[in-house]
């Protein structure tokens, strides 16, 4: 008698004979790039909408009809004084200067740098950043010291009936 338990199924030399070879590989290089290029393009074309709006708002396209927003009389603004108000909207702090007589200059008080509020100092006629000493002419708006590269976003004023009123904010003017 034979005993059972000592034979193999199949050849010792075969290891591999559960691997069916006609499946073996179902994801090869060519499948993976092609894969890759399919993900890469769909990533593309669902970015298109996000680009168009940035787009459009790079390029001024996408301005909306801002209203005109009264921010003071100007009876109530001594010359050399600042007033803080909002614009264009409740979350979007501003600051209005007014430098001599008839000179009145606004804009958003959020530093170029890391948003810091900017506050104005009337001795040395500029907007300071107290986060990292950064600096901007109060006239021009342009950085002067510090950290900050670009100018603080200008908003259009408009003298009219004895008060100062907010226009448009004016963005990405060099």
């Amino acid at each position: 008698m034979t005993d059972r338990n000592n034979k193999h199924p199949f050849n010792e030399d075969n290891y591999t004979h559960n691997i069916d070879r006609n499946h073996e590989r179902t994801l090869d290089r060519r499948s993976f790039m092609k894969t890759l290029v399919g993900a890469a393009g769909v990533f593309a074309v669902g970015t298109l909408p996000w680009g168009g709006v940035a787009a459009k708002e790079l390029l001024g396209f996408g301005e909306s009809d801002q209203q005109r927003q009264k921010i003071a009389n100007i009876a109530d603004i001594p010359v050399g004084s600042s007033v803080d108000f909002t614009f264009p909207s409740d979350k979007d702090s501003a600051i209005l200067i007014r430098l001599g007589e008839n000179s009145f200059v606004a804009y958003q008080n959020a530093c170029t740098h890391l948003l810091c509020p900017v506050f104005w100092d009337k001795e040395k006629d500029e907007m300071i950043c107290p986060c990292h000493h950064g600096a901007f002419s109060a006239r021009t708006g342009e950085a002067t010291a510090g950290p900050p590269r670009r100018a603080l976003p200008e908003i259009e004023l408009q003298v009219d009936h004895s008060a100062v009123y907010a226009i448009k904010v004016k963005r990405y003017e060099t």
